[in-house]
C-alpha cells in the first residue's frame, strides 16, 4: 500500500542541492494498527549546520527572485501538490492515525495555502509617507519597502504535518526566504514527499534546490536550527512548554509560535440547542481531538445546560470510532501510547475530584472513546491545560458574564466560540473574549487559511496565513531622500 510514497523521493535528507543519507533511521508507525509505515531519515547536528551552511549560500539568490518567478513556483507546487492528493490523503491518516475525513480536509485546506501564496505574493510591498509633515523634512521625498527577513526555521507539529509544514513553507517562498522544515519525528513523510515535490519545481525555473531543506532529528538538532544567529524568524507550531524554549533560544530573533489552547465554547440561552450540539459532535472529537481550536470546555447557560446535556448524550454514539481508513471513522487512537495514558490519567484525577464522566471514559481498542466530562474542577489539568484528544468537558454557568469570565481564566488564549441568536451577544463576545479568533455559530476549529491566524497570552505570538506569514518572513526599510 505504502510503495508508491517510499519511491516518490530519494533516501536521506533534503540538505543542499541534494539528497544527503543519514546514518541513523526511524521506523514511523501507523498508530491504529502498529504496522511500519516507513523508515523515515534522522539527522544530526552536523546535518544542521549543513542545512543553514547552504541555507545562507542561497539567500541572495532567493531575495532576488522576481515576484512572477515567485508566483509560478507557488502554483507549480500547488498543481503538483493537487496531482497526488488522494496519495498524499492516504499517506497523512498512515503516519498521524487521523480519521480519512481529517485528511482530506488536510490536504484540502493545503492545496488553498499554496493557492492563496500564489495571490498574495503580488502583494508584498510598502508605500510612500509625506516626510513634510515635519518642517526637518520638506522638500524629501520618503517611501518603504518590505525584504525577505532572512533564513526561516519551519518546525511543525504531528497532528496536521503536511498543512503545518505549508503554512511556513508558501509564504517563505513569497516572501523570498530561504527556509528550513523540521517535522515532527514521528511524522515526517507527507512533509518529505511535498519537501521534494517543492525542491523539483524550484529546479525546474531555474532557482537552486537549497531554497528549500529539511533536516529530522532530535532536540539537539532543533536547538541548532534555533540557536543559530543566521535564523532570522523561527516559526513554530506546538506545545506552550516548548514554543516558550524556543523563544528564548532565539531571542533576539524574530519568533513566530502558534501554540496550544484549552478552546471554549459558549451556548447561550438563546442558542438553537440542536445546532450548538452538533457543533459539539463536529468541533470536539475531529482529529481524534489533536487539534489546538478543538472544543474542550462548553459552557451552558443555566436555563438550556439540562436540554444541552440531554441532546448531546443521545447523539454521542453519532461520533463512529473505528479504522481511520474508514470514511465513516471519526475518532481513531491518538497518535502514541503516551498519548493515550496521559489523558486517561487525567480523566482519572477529574474523577476523583468529583467530576462525572457522562459518556465514554474508556478505550474501544487502542481507542479513547468519545468523552463528555461535567463539572470538572477547574485546577485539574483536563479543564486548564489542552487535553489533545476526544474529551469535552461541560460547565454550568448562570448568565452570559459569568461564561466570558470563564473562559478568559485561562492562561490560554486561541480561539473561542460562541452559539445565541442574538447579535448583540455575538459583538460582545467579540469585544470580551480574550483570544486571537471568535467564532460565532460555528465550530471553533472553523479556520479560514487566509485570515490572520495565531493567539494570545501562552497560546502564542505572531500570525498565520498566507498573507500574514509573509509580512511575518519579511522586515521594513525605509528610504528617505532628499534630491
Amino acid at each position: 500500500m505504502v510503495s508508491t510514497y517510499l519511491n516518490a523521493y530519494p533516501d536521506g535528507l533534503p540538505i543542499g542541492d541534494q539528497w544527503v543519507p543519514c546514518g541513523d533511521s526511524v521506523d514511523i508507525v501507523f498508530p491504529y494498527g502498529l504496522s511500519v509505515v516507513a523508515t523515515a531519515p534522522v539527522g544530526t547536528v552536523e546535518d544542521a549546520e549543513n542545512a543553514l551552511n547552504a541555507a545562507e549560500h542561497v539567500a541572495a539568490e532567493a531575495e532576488h527572485l522576481s515576484t512572477g518567478t515567485r508566483r509560478a513556483i507557488l502554483s507549480s507546487v500547488h498543481d503538483r501538490l493537487a496531482e497526488h492528493r488522494e496519495e498524499l490523503e492516504n499517506l497523512l491518516v498512515l503516519e498521524t492515525g487521523k480519521p480519512l475525513v481529517d485528511c482530506r480536509v488536510e490536504v484540502a485546506r493545503t492545496l488553498t495555502t499554496w493557492s492563496s501564496a500564489a495571490e498574495e505574493v503580488a502583494h508584498v510591498h510598502g508605500e510612500t509617507v509625506p516626510l513634510d509633515l515635519q518642517p526637518a523634512g520638506e522638500g524629501m521625498m520618503g517611501f518603504w519597502v518590505r525584504k525577505p527577513a532572512g533564513i526561516v526555521i519551519g518546525i511543525a507539529g504531528f497532528n496536521y504535518p503536511l498543512l503545518l509544514a505549508s503554512h511556513k513553507l508558501a509564504p517563505a517562498i513569497a516572501a523570498g526566504c530561504p527556509i528550513i522544515l523540521k517535522p515532527a519525528p514521528n511524522t515526517p513523510l507527507a512533509t518529505l514527499w511535498a519537501v521534494h515535490i517543492t525542491r523539483e519545481v524550484l529546479a525546474e525555473y531555474g532557482v537552486s534546490r537549497s531554497a528549500v531543506q529539511l533536516v529530522t532529528g532530535g532536540i539537539d538538532v532543533g536547538e541548532r536550527l534555533v540557536g543559530d544567529p543566521r535564523s532570522a524568524v523561527v516559526s513554530f507550531t506546538g506545545s506552550a512548554a516548548v514554543g516558550h524554549q524556543i523563544a528564548k533560544n532565539a531571542a533576539p530573533r524574530k519568533t513566530v509560535l502558534e501554540l496550544g489552547s484549552n478552546t471554549g465554547f459558549i451556548v447561550a440561552a438563546d442558542a438553537s440547542i440542536p445546532d450548538a450540539v452538533d457543533a459539539v459532535l463536529r468541533g470536539g472529537f475531529y482529529a481524534n481531538g489533536q487539534a489546538c481550536i478543538s472544543i474542550q470546555r462548553v459552557l451552558l447557560q443555566q436555563e438550556i445546560a439540562e436540554e444541552f446535556q440531554a441532546q448531546l448524550l443521545e447523539r454521542i454514539q453519532e461520533v463512529v470510532v473505528g479504522d481511520p481508513r474508514s470514511a465513516d471513522t471519526r475518532v481513531a487512537p491518538v497518535i502514541n501510547e503516551a498519548s493515550t495514558q496521559r489523558i486517561l490519567g487525567w480523566l482519572n484525577d477529574a474523577a476523583e475530584r468529583g467530576a462525572q464522566v457522562l459518556a465514554g471514559g474508556a478505550l474501544e481498542g487502542r481507542s479513547l472513546q468519545p468523552t463528555v466530562v461535567r463539572d470538572v474542577p477547574r485546577d485539574l489539568a483536563l479543564w486548564s491545560e489542552e487535553i489533545f484528544g476526544p474529551v469535552v468537558c461541560l460547565e454550568t454557568v448562570p448568565d452570559l458574564d459569568t461564561a466570558f469570565e470563564v473562559l478568559n481564566d485561562s492562561r490560554y488564549g486561541l480561539q473561542a466560540a460562541i452559539y445565541s441568536s442574538s447579535l448583540k451577544t455575538a459583538f460582545r463576545a467579540i469585544d470580551t473574549l480574550k483570544v486571537g479568533g471568535v467564532v460565532i455559530n460555528e465550530i471553533p476549529g472553523f479556520r479560514s487559511d487566509i485570515m490572520p491566524y495565531g493567539g494570545v497570552k501562552d497560546s502564542g505570538i505572531g500570525r498565520e496565513g498566507p498573507r500574514f506569514a509573509i509580512e511575518e518572513f519579511t522586515v521594513t526599510r525605509m528610504a528617505l531622500i532628499r534630491p
